[in-house]
């Protein structure tokens, strides 16, 4: 029934396939801390759900899915953070959809970086006045903030962007406080892997929270686990747990997800000063081979052909090391993703980025 559309996704380069890849060097996943193969993490979230009654959710929030696990971990999320309220959702994909489509009203306007995530480009399209401003273009934004005469203004960006790696400028905050517009922050790649205490964006630039401002981020990446939490004011997380769908309307997020997200949220906290050093030496070997600081954990090297950047990966998984090969149009042009692993060792990296200057 779809083969025709299949052939001409094939024709283009642009085929997507689940595969399973064993013993090789990981520097395509999310998992930037490498909690993901944190065997006492496991044990601990398991003791801490074996001291409950029930182990799964059962049913959405709303009815009686809400469980004192959900709650300990949306306490410590808000405290650590320095927002007063938290929410956990089912994904960060959820969340992003809960957050944009719940909070954008009939005679509001939604202002969305040009490179937000593809969940916030589906949420815009649920929204009746959206205005896409040129990616981290901070003069751009304002210029629309000035014309728009909508009743709520509602700014949405990520603290470190999924592609390219780099960071969300201040001034964008610093509009969203001077034309009091909500912000929302999707802090998925940035928690857990940049600012002094690892909390993302808003550590970094060591931002007071404001009652406007909103953070998104997942579990399935720094923090080892799956699913995701919005931190904000009370109103504000009232107002989604009463009119957000992906959070009426979905299962609760699974206890055993929220319990080793908390035990791994935790060990980041306790550990940090030492996961930054570690941090900090890998990206001194890009600097040394590409002569870049990067100012995130992902490293993009443009490569601009969908057909060689599959080539690439596979010449470098044929040496047992695997990058992520981004493809247009996800991206403007094609990029071997290079993720800055905490596990991943100084040798290890040297060796990878010295053998894409050789192939490139």
């Amino acid at each position: 029934m779809y083969q025709k559309e299949l052939n001409a996704i094939k024709r283009a380069n642009l085929f997507r396939q689940r595969k399973i890849y064993k013993n090789v060097l990981d520097f395509a996943s999310n998992d930037y801390l490498g909690l993901a193969n944190r065997k006492k993490s496991l044990q601990k979230a398991c003791i801490l759900l074996k001291k409950e009654t029930s182990f799964a959710p059962k049913a959405s929030m709303l009815i009686n899915g809400y469980h004192p696990i959900h709650q300990k971990f949306e306490n410590f999320l808000a405290k650590i953070n320095g927002f007063e309220a938290g929410l956990v959702v089912g994904s960060g994909f959820l969340a992003n959809i809960a957050s944009i489509e719940a909070l954008v009203r009939k005679n509001d306007e939604l202002f969305i970086d040009s490179e937000f995530h593809a969940s916030g480009n589906l949420a815009a399209r649920l929204v009746k006045k959206v205005s896409v401003f040129e990616h981290n273009n901070e003069k751009e934004l304002e210029s629309l903030l000035q014309k728009s005469k909508a009743y709520r203004k509602i700014i949405a960006i990520e603290g470190v962007y999924s592609m390219i790696g780099d960071l969300a400028k201040r001034e964008i905050f610093e509009l969203a406080k001077k034309y009091e517009a909500i912000l929302i922050v999707d802090e998925a790649h940035s928690s857990g892997t940049i600012g002094k205490n690892l909390l993302g964006i808003f550590d970094y630039y060591d931002i007071k929270i404001e009652p406007n401002f909103i953070k998104m981020g997942t579990l399935g990446k720094a923090y080892g686990s799956y699913g995701a939490y919005i931190l904000s004011s009370k109103e504000i997380r009232d107002f989604l747990i009463n009119r957000a769908k992906p959070i009426i309307y979905s299962t609760a997020p699974s206890l055993f997800d929220i319990a080793l997200a908390y035990t791994n949220a935790k060990y980041i906290l306790k550990h940090k000063d030492k996961i930054r050093k570690k941090l900090n030496k890998l990206k001194r070997v890009v600097v040394e081979v590409l002569g870049i600081w990067p100012e995130s954990l992902i490293l993009p090297i443009v490569i601009g052909d969908n057909k060689k950047v599959l080539q690439l990966q596979k010449k470098l998984l044929k040496k047992d090391l695997f990058v992520g090969a981004i493809r247009e149009p996800t991206v403007p042009k094609a990029i071997l993703r290079i993720i800055l692993r905490e596990p991943i060792k100084k040798k290890e990296l040297k060796k990878l980025l010295e053998l894409i200057k050789e192939y490139d």
